[in-house]
């Protein structure tokens, strides 16, 4: 499945950075710090991401997908997603949400990259899906997400284990263009930085292209 992301330097060093980083780590550390189940048989972390199941060995990394109908999968083959993954493993921790959500204004620096998040994920959010409100429902029953009764539609999706992310779309019309709003559990604040909840919705809406592809 064709994904929209760069391959060039600029992912491909951080890249080898945190995977030096992550293949340095002892396993269990990472298992206790992350909650990722580790298989010292196997020697792999079992992950759920964007609702499909991985395995991921460790120390080498290699990212292998176990099959359901979305038949997309963005941390096996997106760039963006296993460099998102691997920081997740080698630096952070999993953190519980309060129930609250933010926009991405109410996050440390948010507003400082406000105006790049807004054309990188909003924008593109709502010109891809505000004017197809029935494909946005449909890829999103797809990927596994759970309606909710915010705008004119929306949904909520767990991105990673315990953290989850609300899609909410306005549709246009002949007066005004369609709008989106793109909320975050209050968790994805204290455990990643203001760029990385921009990268979480570029994974987002570049599945959601993909499995639209799909189905299409």
């Amino acid at each position: 499945m064709d994904f929209d992301y760069a391959k060039d330097s600029k992912e491909q060093r951080p890249y080898e950075y945190y995977l030096k980083t992550y293949q340095e780590i002892d396993p269990k550390e990472i298992s206790e710090r992350t909650g990722f189940f580790y298989d010292e048989e196997k020697k792999v972390f079992t992950v759920v991401f964007m609702g499909s199941t991985y395995e991921i060995s460790f120390p080498d990394y290699k990212i292998s997908h176990k099959e359901d109908e979305k038949g997309v999968y963005p941390l096996e083959e997106a760039m963006n997603a296993k460099i998102f993954m691997v920081r997740y493993l080698s630096e952070k921790a999993k953190t519980l949400s309060s129930g609250k959500f933010l926009t991405y204004r109410e996050v440390p620096w948010g507003e400082v990259y406000f105006r790049q998040f807004q054309g990188r994920c909003l924008m593109r959010l709502a010109f891809s899906y505000g004017n197809k409100l029935e494909a946005f429902k449909k890829v999103m029953t797809a990927i596994g997400a759970k309606p909710l009764e915010q705008g004119d539609c929306a949904f909520e999706l767990e991105f990673m284990e315990g953290f989850f992310i609300r899609l909410i779309l306005w549709e246009g019309d002949d007066e005004f263009p369609p709008s989106s709003q793109i909320l975050f559990s209050d968790n994805f604040a204290v455990t990643f930085a203001a760029e990385d909840l921009a990268v979480a919705g570029d994974i987002c809406i570049n599945m959601m292209k993909a499995v639209e592809r799909k189905l299409s």
